[in-house]
């Protein structure tokens, strides 16, 4: 399924309602509900919205996606955001260890921390194709057996990030993929070209946001 918007605020806004529907149905249900975020600056714009929304934060358990290894606090880290925008709420937040001195070990044990099976998965995509913290090249993206792993140096930081393995085995995937420049990448993934790893994803129930055009 894909939603198309016209701005990155619309592609916020209309995630932001998906999500908030879920969370809702799980309330009803009695039912705790779990999310993996990425990161990227239209989920924080979906974070703005969802805050000011009617969620029961007291169900919601948030697990992060990936995760850049720098210091805590730092503004390149996706919890920084996570926090400034969830840490009033009565959410509760479980952040990669990535600032662990035995990083291999923190992976085993992030992945052990993890819910059998997450609600939704919140995932982008990078005008080279990557998603999560998996590019283009990195042997990680044939890892088997593996919840967590550790990313190559991309873009200046080496990452802690969540498999294919652990991302399809979400109940359902929410894209929010937007910007002109992800063009040539969205095009490959609506082909469902094995050549990028966002294409790699592959689930019966995904729902792609986007405004990015189709050529």
């Amino acid at each position: 399924m894909e939603i198309a918007v016209t701005t990155p605020i619309g592609a916020a806004t209309a995630a932001a309602h998906l999500i908030a529907d879920r969370i809702s149905q799980a309330a009803g249900r009695g039912k705790r509900f779990s999310i993996a975020l990425s990161g990227g600056r239209t989920p924080w714009l979906m974070l703005d919205v969802l805050v000011a929304a009617d969620v029961e934060w007291s169900i919601v358990d948030v697990f992060q996606v990936d995760e850049r290894i720098a210091p805590l606090g730092d503004d390149q880290r996706n919890l920084t955001k996570i926090t400034e925008r969830l840490g009033s709420t009565a959410a509760t937040i479980v952040p990669m260890p990535v600032n662990d001195v035995d990083l291999i070990e923190a992976t085993g044990r992030y992945g052990a921390a993890l819910p059998d099976c997450f609600d939704v998965v919140q995932l982008g995509m990078g005008a080279d194709g990557h998603t999560a913290s998996l590019v283009p090249g990195d042997p990680i993206l044939d890892l088997v057996g593996y919840d967590v792993a550790i990313s190559v140096e991309y873009q200046g930081t080496q990452r802690m990030t969540l498999t294919y393995e652990r991302l399809v085995r979400a109940r359902e995937i929410f894209w929010i993929v937007t910007g002109d420049e992800k063009a040539d990448a969205m095009a490959l993934w609506r082909a469902s070209d094995q050549s990028i790893p966002a294409s790699r994803i592959v689930h019966d129930h995904q729902i792609m946001v986007t405004d990015v055009s189709r050529r």
